[in-house]
């Protein structure tokens, strides 16, 4: 859930005479003040949803963020991309409302409803005038709890699907990813593909998706968090309104097999004619989000890849050589092992010199001591940019999910500066030398044939 080129990781409604922008001196506080044990009220229900939601009278908006424990690492191997195929049918047709029956009642109040799959979890999200709160999660709730699955709207889904499947193979970015991803992972469950393949798309019929929902959609460690002007206590009401009488656990998932580490690179090219642009994915595996090293890490890729115009990266690879349209890093991390990568689009010309020279700078993060001014400007960075991110209800909306989904504890705001402004150089390469080794390393490219691995290596 978590990728740390977001430094902070983690209202668009104006205010009406109905509702006042700030009814008490207590609520201006609350709207101003970090979040956190004193102004988010965190209550679990009796079926195992946990709410938390935090007031802000600064404008008469809600925004609701929230996930079910389901995702892409509930699928068999046989069918990749269910998951977000069911989730994708979820605002298709409810037991009491057509697909376009939801679209009006949603888009009547000027309201908004999305939802999201990724390896592990079903996200979703609304935003609206406080006012329409109760009508906005009494379609949610329809959508999360009654979907029907109607068939015409099976096909409907498909075709999309399918058309995404083309875009993605006619794209050197999204083909070098999942190329890096299928390097990585093989066949462990992290590397399942989240849209899925034509074989898997063909193959999914209204009996696999009725089936996968009956199994894996269920209120069981769900999480929502609401944010915006509605009386905290009354938020917890209302979401236990929509979804207490929600009952059923889910079947366990199993515990993950480690990911293995290269010994040697492991590098695929994959050729795409016709194309100006190589797009290059080399990275490692990492560390979960709950590593002690973890913080670390996050800043010696702030470092790397992140700071200014994309970090050493950025200023090597792009400014100084002029070679690359893009060069960054990212650092994904969440509850079972991420991945730490370099990537660059570049002109194919330039394919192996570029690859040298982001080896180059992975070797020098391992290599040397990140000096102390070049450290400092990260550390700004990182704790000024988090401000940013809670300007608005769903920054902080998401902010609050990411700290239940990785039990940070509602302190976390508060801590973080103290756990960025503590690390020091010594941290940051003994990190740096744990996950990235620049004679041991995936590599996947995606171009035209002009572009090859070993050019200038």
């Amino acid at each position: 859930m978590i990728h740390t080129n977001n430094p902070g990781y983690i209202s668009r409604l104006a205010a009406s005479p109905r509702h006042p922008v700030a009814v008490s001196s207590r609520r201006r506080v609350v709207a101003s003040a970090l979040p956190g044990p004193d102004d988010v009220f965190r209550r679990t229900l009796p079926n195992g949803i946990t709410v938390l939601a935090r007031e802000n009278w600064s404008a008469p908006s809600v925004v609701l963020e929230g996930y079910l424990l389901v995702g892409n690492l509930d699928e068999s191997d046989t069918l990749p991309g269910l998951a977000s195929f069911t989730t994708g049918m979820l605002s298709r047709g409810t037991g009491r409302r057509s697909f376009a029956e939801i679209n009006e009642t949603v888009e009547s109040v000027g309201a908004s409803i999305g939802f999201g799959t990724d390896r592990y979890i079903t996200s979703f999200s609304t935003k609206s005038l406080a006012e329409d709160l109760d009508l906005v999660l009494d379609v949610l709730a329809d959508e999360l709890r009654r979907p029907v699955f109607p068939l015409e709207h099976v096909e409907k889904i498909r075709g999309l699907r399918m058309t995404a499947i083309a875009e993605r193979e006619n794209d050197t970015r999204q083909m070098a990813g999942r190329t890096f991803r299928e390097l990585m992972f093989g066949t462990h469950p992290l590397g399942r593909d989240l849209l899925g393949d034509r074989q898997s798309v063909a193959a999914i019929n209204q009996d696999a998706l009725v089936a996968f929902y009956e199994t894996y959609f269920r209120p069981q460690d769900m999480v929502v968090a609401v944010v915006g002007a509605v009386p905290a206590e009354q938020a917890v009401d209302k979401i236990a309104a929509a979804f207490g009488d929600w009952s059923g656990g889910r079947v366990s998932r199993p515990a993950l097999p480690s990911v293995p580490r290269s010994v040697n690179p492991r590098e695929r090219q994959v050729i795409m004619p016709d194309k100006t642009q190589s797009d290059i994915v080399l990275g490692w595996p990492a560390m979960r989000r709950t590593a002690p090293d973890f913080d670390a890490a996050r800043l010696a890729n702030t470092v790397l890849g992140v700071f200014g115009m994309m970090g050493r990266l950025g200023s090597n690879v792009r400014e100084h050589q002029g070679m690359a349209y893009y060069a960054y890093s990212r650092l994904s991390a969440d509850r079972e092992a991420g991945t730490w990568t370099a990537i660059a689009g570049v002109n194919p010309a330039n394919v192996g010199r570029a690859i040298r020279a982001m080896l180059d700078e992975v070797k020098r993060l391992c290599d040397e001591p990140v000096p102390a001014a070049e450290l400092d400007d990260s550390k700004r960075y990182l704790t000024g940019s988090l401000p940013l991110q809670l300007e608005t209800n769903d920054g902080v909306a998401s902010l609050l999910v990411d700290i239940e989904w990785h039990q940070l504890g509602l302190d976390y705001l508060a801590r973080y500066p103290g756990i960025i402004n503590g690390l020091t150089s010594e941290q940051v390469q003994a990190a740096a030398q744990a996950y990235l080794d620049p004679g041991a390393y995936v590599l996947a490219i995606a171009g035209p044939e002009g572009g090859k691995i070993a050019d200038g290596r």
